[in-house]
């Protein structure tokens, strides 16, 4: 079993507090099979939500997912509490935002959809609805009349 921890990193303009918004959250990964190294290439989605259990009493996951090409069953876990907000002093860095117990897969893509969240760095204006697919996101914030805005995103994985 090993822990790979999802690193995000944008510029954040005028807004801090950029998190997944919900236990439902989708995830979407691409997995890379860690016997064989097969890359399937379809996005596959895990929440916290999910949950299906190991085999052998071994507790759960939030997928189970046998090897098309080796057949070897292998599972990923989100570490619900190891995901953090990305704040407006992280702005351009890489940090962690959440962590994957893996046994047998390795996260290799990260695809960031619909389901983040936000707030005005100086009004606290919520931003419930922030899509990242784009790899950019604007609004307006009335509270302090000042563009805000999530640019360039990226990520990279590391292992914990």
């Amino acid at each position: 079993m090993v822990k790979f921890g999802l690193q995000f990193k944008a510029t954040l303009e005028n807004v801090t507090n950029v998190k997944p918004l919900g236990d439902d959250f989708r995830w979407f990964l691409k997995l890379k099979c860690g016997n064989c190294g097969e890359i399937p290439d379809k996005w596959q989605y895990i929440t916290q939500v999910e949950s299906v259990p190991l085999k052998g009493g071994r507790g759960s996951a939030s997928m189970l997912q046998k090897c098309k090409l080796c057949s070897r069953e292998n599972s990923i876990d989100i570490l619900g509490d190891t995901i953090t907000p990305y704040n407006a002093e992280n702005s351009e860095r890489f940090k962690t935002m959440v962590q994957f117990e893996c046994r047998g897969l390795e996260p290799i893509d990260f695809q960031p959809q619909a389901g983040f969240a936000a707030q005005g760095a100086e009004s606290g204006t919520k931003f419930p609805e922030v899509n990242l697919l784009e790899k950019d996101w604007t609004d307006y914030d009335e509270r302090v009349n000042e563009s805000v805005g999530i640019y360039e995103v990226t990520h990279q994985f590391i292992k914990c």
